[in-house]
C-alpha cells in the first residue's frame, strides 16, 4: 500500500478542548484503529518546552506510531508587519518544536485579504513570509506544507500561483481534500504534483453551500496517477461524533487505499 493513513489531532478537537482526551489519549486510538501515524497540532500541546516534546515523541514510538507533521495556525496576511513578524517568528518556534518531536513537515496558512486591502497586498505579503519561513525550515530538515485554507488560498490557480512565487524543495501543499471553492476534482488534478502531505475531510461544500461527500476512490486516483505516496490523514469536521465517525471513515479510507495499492 503506498500511500498510508493517518488522523490529525483536530478531528479530536472537543474531546481535546474539554479535556475529555488527552494529546497521549488522541495517539492511543489512533494506534488501537491501526493508523500509521498522526498530525499534532499545535493547540492540543500542553507545554511546548522541550522535555513535553520529547515525552510526546517518545510516547508516539512506544506505540509505533509516526509523528507525519505537525500543524500551526499562522496567519501571514496581516496588515500589520509587526503581526507579521510575530507569525513568523511563531512558526519558526513550530519548526524548531518539529525538529524535537521528529515531524517532517509542519503544515501552515496563508490567510484572508484583510479589510481596506487587496488580495495584491495579501499575496506578496505571504510570499514574504513564507519564503523566510521556508528558509528558515530547509535549514533544520522540515517540509513546509501550504494549506489550501481559505482566503487567497480557496482556488487551486491561487494556490499555484503561491507555491509558483515560493518555491523550493522544501516547500509543497497541504492538500485539504474539502477545502476548494468549486468543484474540488479538476483542482486536484491541478494541483496534485505539488502535494506534500493531506486532510481528508469527509464533505466539501457543493455549489449551494450544502454539505457533500468527497468521492476517494476519484480523489486518491488523482493522487496516485501524480506520484503521490504520502500520508493520508483524516481530518474530521462533520456533526456526528469524531468517537463515532471516524472508525468508519478509517474503515472506508483503508477499503479505498487497499483498492488502489
Amino acid at each position: 500500500m503506498a500511500m498510508r493513513l493517518g488522523c490529525c489531532a483536530y478531528s479530536y478537537r472537543d474531546a481535546l478542548r474539554q479535556g475529555r482526551m488527552s494529546l497521549e489519549d488522541f495517539v492511543r486510538t489512533c494506534a488501537e484503529m491501526g493508523l500509521d501515524g498522526v498530525e499534532l497540532t499545535a493547540y492540543f500541546f500542553p507545554s511546548t518546552d522541550r522535555s513535553t516534546l520529547q515525552e510526546v515523541k517518545k510516547f508516539c514510538f512506544s506505540l509505533g506510531m509516526h509523528i507525519s507533521g505537525t500543524a500551526v495556525g499562522n496567519n501571514f496576511a496581516l496588515a500589520d508587519p509587526d503581526q507579521r513578524r510575530a507569525q513568523v517568528e511563531m512558526t519558526k518556534e513550530w519548526i524548531e518544536h518539529s525538529v524535537v518531536l521528529g515531524s517532517p513537515c509542519l503544515r501552515v496558512f496563508a490567510g484572508p485579504v484583510p479589510q481596506g486591502h487587496t488580495e495584491e497586498e495579501a499575496f506578496q505579503w505571504v510570499v514574504a513570509c513564507l519564503r523566510e519561513v521556508v528558509d528558515y525550515a530547509a535549514e533544520r530538515g522540515v517540509v513546509v506544507a501550504l494549506e489550501n485554507h481559505g482566503g487567497i488560498t480557496s482556488t487551486a490557480e491561487q494556490v499555484l500561483r503561491l507555491v509558483e512565487a515560493v518555491k523550493g524543495p522544501w516547500f509543497g501543499l497541504n492538500l485539504d481534500f474539502g477545502n476548494f471553492r468549486g468543484d474540488p476534482y479538476p483542482q486536484f488534478e491541478q494541483v496534485a504534483p505539488h502535494v506534500v502531505t493531506t486532510h481528508a475531510k469527509t464533505h466539501y461544500r457543493g455549489p449551494e453551500g450544502q454539505p457533500m461527500e468527497v468521492d476517494y476512490r476519484r480523489a486518491l486516483s488523482i493522487l496516485k496517477r501524480a506520484g503521490y505516496r504520502g500520508y493520508i490523514s483524516i481530518e474530521y469536521e462533520h456533526t456526528e461524533p469524531a468517537e463515532e465517525a471516524v472508525p468508519r471513515f478509517v474503515r472506508y479510507l483503508r477499503e479505498v487505499l487497499q483498492e488502489l495499492a
